[in-house]
């Protein structure tokens, strides 16, 4: 009697647990499961106890099909010490060859720098013959000038005299001269002068031209210097031709030959005239002929 009173008061528990469960899903307004109803026919306690028996046997199969899902093995001390010497043996075969590189780099850039040096000595010892060679065409240049000055030209005591027929600016025909081992035409004095005037005459007779002699003022307006700065010690001006007999003085000056010199700061070079070897003054830039002297 007492085992069926524990059977009766467990099944009314029961039933009052199922009762309080409909009323709490029909509250949150969930679907009644199919164990929760009691079928017609069916003991209310047999009900509930085989829906638990059901829910129990459903997750007992939920838990033995589910596959099984574990975290992945963590690596060992070991793995990470085998993976770091695997890249320090990396590094190390990189390291070694960037240094086989830089060593073939370094020969390379010895081997540059000692042909670079060698060309650097055969450059200077070349320029330096050239140079030489060049001084030798100078030296031979001005021996050459200074003997055909001699030979074709009008020989006069210790210098020589040879007329070009080339047409140069006074400055230029310096050089042209200096080049050739003299200078401008720098008669000394009247004798000097004289010579040189009946040489011109002959030579371009029976034309009259202007010939550059190594005379000029470009220091100071009427300071007249030869080439080699000595100052001129005389003078051998052209003057306009004298009046007629009986003409009255005249204060014109000559339309054709006015007195020399007569062009001031524009005029600063002295050239010869080859008919009779009076002195103009012309504009340094003219080119005209010019007579070159030789040391004998």
């Amino acid at each position: 009697m007492n085992g069926g009173g524990e059977r009766r008061g467990k099944a009314g528990k029961g039933a009052a647990a199922g009762a309080e469960k409909l009323h709490l899903q029909e509250a949150l307004g969930l679907p009644a499961g199919r164990g929760d109803k009691n079928p017609e026919g069916t003991p209310e306690g047999k009900g509930t106890w085989s829906t638990e028996e059901d829910g129990q046997g459903e997750e007992e199969e939920e838990t033995t099909t589910s596959p099984t899902l574990g975290p992945s093995p963590s690596p060992t001390p070991e793995d990470t010490v085998t993976y770091i010497l695997g890249r320090l043996a990396g590094l190390d075969a990189g390291l070694h060859q960037l240094h086989v590189r830089l060593h073939a780099l370094d020969t390379r850039m010895v081997e540059l720098t000692k042909g670079l040096r060698q060309l650097r000595e055969a450059a200077g010892d070349t320029r330096d013959a050239v140079q030489a060679l060049q001084e030798a065409q100078s030296r031979a240049e001005r021996e050459h000038g200074r003997l055909e000055g001699c030979l074709k030209g009008l020989r006069l005591g210790h210098k020589c005299f040879l007329l070009s027929r080339d047409f140069e600016a006074q400055a230029a025909a310096q050089a042209r001269c200096t080049a050739r081992g003299g200078s401008l035409a720098q008669p000394a004095d009247r004798q000097q002068m004289e010579a040189l005037t009946r040489y011109l005459r002959a030579a371009l007779a029976p034309y009259n031209w202007p010939v550059w002699l190594g005379v000029h003022d470009r220091r100071a307006e009427g300071l007249y210097l030869f080439e080699n700065g000595q100052r001129v010690s005389f003078f051998a001006w052209h003057r306009a031709p004298s009046p007629e007999p009986g003409a009255g003085p005249s204060t014109a000056p000559h339309p054709l030959s006015p007195n020399q010199p007569n062009g001031g700061t524009l005029e600063n070079c002295v050239a010869q005239a080859s008919d009779d070897g009076s002195w103009w003054d012309h504009d340094c830039e003219r080119r005209l002929y010019y007579v070159c002297e030789y040391p004998f």
